[in-house]
């Protein structure tokens, strides 16, 4: 069981994606802080002085953290755009595999040499 384990986790794909979770955990982080520290003070700024991390209202006893759900809303714009402008450089240089003509089945192959033969008896 240890060896099937092993053989496992030395695919290509299972080691391809750690590195993605880890890669991407990492990359959220510099998304939550660059949100949180640079673009969230600089709307608030432009809107008047706003915190948006304390925006909540009020209904009875319940907070509906809204601004929060805005830095939210951000992070994951910024994130979805990196994301796309990854995979399109990705697509840019991603080759077109050659077109290979099949050959065509024998039983397409028999059929096409009794077409000649009736072709050649016609004539």
């Amino acid at each position: 069981m240890f060896k099937e384990f092993r053989d496992f986790i030395n695919k290509g794909n299972v080691l391809d994606l750690a590195i993605a979770v880890i890669m991407g955990a990492a990359f959220g982080a510099i998304v939550t802080s660059l949100v949180n520290d640079l673009i969230m003070p600089l709307v608030g700024v432009l809107s008047g002085g706003i915190d948006f991390a304390g925006q909540a209202l009020q209904i009875g006893s319940a907070s509906i953290g809204w601004g929060n759900f805005v830095q939210t809303v951000v992070n994951f714009l910024i994130v979805a755009f990196c994301m796309f402008m990854i995979v399109r450089a990705a697509n840019r240089n991603k080759k077109p595999a050659p077109a290979v003509v099949a050959e065509p089945p024998a039983e397409v192959k028999l059929l096409g040499e009794i077409r000649d033969l009736m072709r050649a008896q016609s004539r």
